[in-house]
């Protein structure tokens, strides 16, 4: 860095507000000094507003490169700070329309008084096109239009008026995704499949597949759409089918390989995190049982053995490095298969998504399943979200339209068609009809109206009458599914009598006659139920006996199981994690009023921060020592004493996908990332389902509500769904404001 100053010559002024009628607007001090600026990131991070981590970065790239304008160490504070809100870059223009949306602002418990300076403050009067000069800095910043650019820490795009900001990795993960999903969807790759370029030796075996239907079967044309390509995205919401529709397109592709090869293809599936995992595996391995084959093949048990049932995570798929951010499979060492399904695909972040392309040999295919609306991941980006920003419309161009109907059978209607199509958009397939909610479903019919996107033909005021009409006059619901519990204070007594026994009064008939599928429905519960079977189901010391070892483990294990199972049957969400209607404040509430019960027995201090009989437990970080994986679920249980029957000893259960293990068991004391989990957040719950779901929205409005966050809450719903209100007017507010994650992928 020899004559760094010669470099900067051309480097902007100090900055100065334009000239106006009105008085000059004096420039914030932050805009021209470096130390008042890292002075402010101090007030920022002291207050909870920014992270430690982005000021860090501010002052290594003032050591590094010490004439870096304070506008673009603002920016890049800025930058780091949304990787940690979900953003992959920060939008610069985006940035001075909104400046105070730029910080998490205000955090959990903040009340604003007595505030530092606001974003909005400091860049008051700043224009765009000043703060991009700011940026032009050739050791800091690059271009990121030109791939071959240099090391920078910061990479910056322009174009369209726009500009935005990453870090470099990040700008590299979006280069790559980008790129290697277009080598895929490249004209030639469809080549590669024999099926793919002649429609009708796939009629066949979908007719075999799919009952014949006058109008196109969507499930059907996700079959065939991904059967064409070596990249497919399969999407659509709850209940539409995405599980069935993968199971068939595998043996629809197993046969066709065995058709003309020796050796069945490789196929993997694997979801993000391991309670999706396990979801997946236990829908993947009916659906393989019950698949009729007969039409597909000779000798349809032989291809039925070929049809994967067992799912991993991403993690383990790649083969994590402990405390690196690195996998053992990479494009230098990719992986052995031939095929990878991804499930639960909206919760996989860039950077995932990322190591995963990156991973996959080049004539592997990849299918991502997900629904585009759920929450996106907690870490940076949005990469479902983005790819399927088209799907509603379909946009399939003429020769797709072609191909599908040859075999399909059917013809896709003009709504769907586009002379104009992109190129991914011929390789995503949105399903479009719920099997799991129909038009007798309170909470299907609530998620869509939830989940309707704004716009001139449906506005804000028309969607909040729209989610009043679903819940109908609180004397007379309209459907039997769905409640809603208005809590008159914070200690109003019908929140315990939810979580505790479900409060089946708020539902119509006390949810009592309804049926599923021909089946009579228990009447939602609350956690006394898995408690109740904890409770009763134990295994008696004395009648086990003389049993052997082998004998005794499995009926712990059997017991275990049902505790789980019973516990699936409700769980109480959030959206915070802080405050009294947050995770913390909520467990603590939750456990003494199950103690109340005498349902567990567990002193304060216990509640908070220990372990006793009954503690349901969440993984919060992979733990590849324990086998656990983030978002694994177990239950605290006393076992008998290995040296000692007349003692007991807490362990805790987790469920396995293996049938030969059914049970993990583990000490307390090896779990070093767990939470209490009578309250979860949305995001945990994604790639769950429980039987009675209840929603709990804060009393107070926060940036974290959004339609997306309240649209996943709800579809975590089996049969029933509780809304728990304890302030007025936050669903409205929640509904009407939509996640924007800021990224450059979807642009085109």
């Amino acid at each position: 860095m020899n004559d760094i100053k010669d470099l900067f010559d051309d480097l902007p002024e100090p900055f100065e507000p334009r000239p106006s009628e009105q008085e000059p607007l004096e420039p914030h001090p932050a805009l021209q000094d470096i130390d008042a600026l890292i002075a402010l990131l101090d007030r920022w991070v002291a207050r909870g507003w920014l992270r430690a981590l982005d000021r860090a970065l501010v002052v290594f790239l003032h050591r590094e490169v010490n004439d870096g304008s304070p506008l673009l160490l603002l920016a890049a504070a800025l930058a780091s700070h949304q990787l940690g809100r979900g953003h992959v870059c920060l939008d610069l223009a985006q940035t001075l329309a909104a400046p105070n949306l730029a910080l998490s602002l205000p955090p959990e418990g903040d009340d604003l008084s007595d505030p530092p300076p606001l974003p909005s403050q400091v860049l008051e009067g700043l224009e765009l096109e000043y703060w991009c000069a700011a940026l032009d800095h050739p050791l800091l910043i690059a271009d990121g239009h030109d791939h071959q650019a240099g090391s920078t820490p910061l990479v910056r795009l322009t174009g369209l008026g726009s500009a935005r900001l990453y870090l470099r990795r990040y700008w590299q993960y979006e280069q790559d995704i980008r790129a290697r999903i277009a080598a895929r969807l490249d004209d030639g790759s469809y080549d590669r499949n024999p099926a793919s370029s002649n429609p009708a030796s796939l009629a066949a075996a979908l007719d075999t597949l799919f009952p014949t239907t006058v109008e196109l079967d969507w499930q059907k044309a996700a079959c065939a759409l991904a059967a064409r390509s070596p990249f497919a995205v399969i999407t659509g919401g709850p209940g539409t089918g995405k599980t069935t529709t993968v199971v068939k397109l595998l043996a629809l592709l197993q046969s066709q390989q065995l058709a003309q090869a020796d050796r069945a293809l490789r196929i993997r599936l694997a979801a993000p995190t391991g309670k999706a995992a396990a979801r997946l595996n236990e829908s993947i391995a009916g659906q393989v049982a019950g698949l009729a084959l007969a039409g597909l093949s000779d000798e349809p048990e032989a291809l039925r053995g070929v049809i994967p049932r067992e799912v991993t995570t991403l993690h383990r798929l790649l083969g994590s490095r402990p405390d690196t951010r690195h996998f053992r499979h990479h494009a230098g060492n990719p992986l052995a298969l031939d095929v990878l399904v991804i499930d639960e695909a909206s919760m996989v972040d860039i950077e995932m998504m990322a190591a995963v392309l990156g991973a996959l040999p080049p004539r592997a295919r990849l299918i991502l399943l997900g629904d585009k609306d759920q929450l996106a991941s907690v870490e940076a980006g949005a990469v479902l979200g983005d790819l399927c920003q088209r799907a509603e419309g379909g946009h399939y161009h003429h020769a797709t339209c072609q191909w599908l109907e040859q075999a399909t059978g059917t013809v896709v209607p003009d709504q769907y068609q586009n002379t104009g199509g992109q190129p991914l958009d011929q390789a995503i397939a949105m399903l479009r009809v719920s099997h799991r909610f129909d038009a007798a479903s309170g909470i299907g019919q609530l998620a869509q109206a939830v989940n309707r996107p704004p716009s001139s033909d449906h506005p804000p005021q028309e969607k909040k009458y729209a989610i009043r009409e679903v819940f109908g006059p609180a004397a007379n619901p309209r459907y039997a599914d769905i409640a809603r519990l208005p809590l008159a204070d914070a200690d109003d007594p019908t929140f315990e009598r939810l979580v505790v026994d479900g409060h089946p009064a708020g539902f119509k008939h006390r949810g009592i006659g309804r049926q599923h599928r021909g089946n009579d429905l228990a009447p939602p519960t609350g956690y006394r139920h898995y408690l109740d079977v904890l409770h009763r189901q134990r295994p008696d010391k004395r009648a086990l006996g003389e049993a052997s070892f082998d004998e005794v483990k499995v009926r712990h294990d059997d017991w275990a199981l049902a505790v789980l199972d019973a516990h699936n049957r409700f769980q109480l969400l959030c959206a915070l994690r802080k405050g009294p209607w947050g995770v913390e404040g909520l467990n603590l509430r939750i456990g003494k009023a199950l103690r109340r019960e005498r349902l567990i027995s567990a002193s304060d201090r216990e509640l908070e921060r220990g372990w006793y009989i009954g503690r349901p437990v969440l993984v919060t970080r992979n733990d590849y020592g324990l086998g656990l994986m983030n978002g694994d679920i177990g239950i605290t249980l006393a076992l008998p004493h290995p040296e000692d029957p007349s003692r007991s000893v807490l362990r805790v259960a987790f469920p396995t996908a293996n049938a030969d293990k059914p049970i993990k068991w583990a000490l307390p004391s090896r779990l070093q990332a767990v939470d209490t989990v009578f309250a979860m957040t949305v995001h945990k719950s994604q790639g769950s389902e429980f039987t009675h779901t209840a929603l709990v929205l804060p009393d107070a409005p926060n940036p974290i509500l959004t339609r997306e966050l309240v649209y996943t809450g709800i579809t975590r719903a089996k049969h029933w769904f509780t809304l728990v209100e304890s302030g007025r007017g936050i669903l409205d507010e929640a509904v009407t404001r939509q996640v924007v994650r800021v990224s450059g992928l979807g642009l085109s």
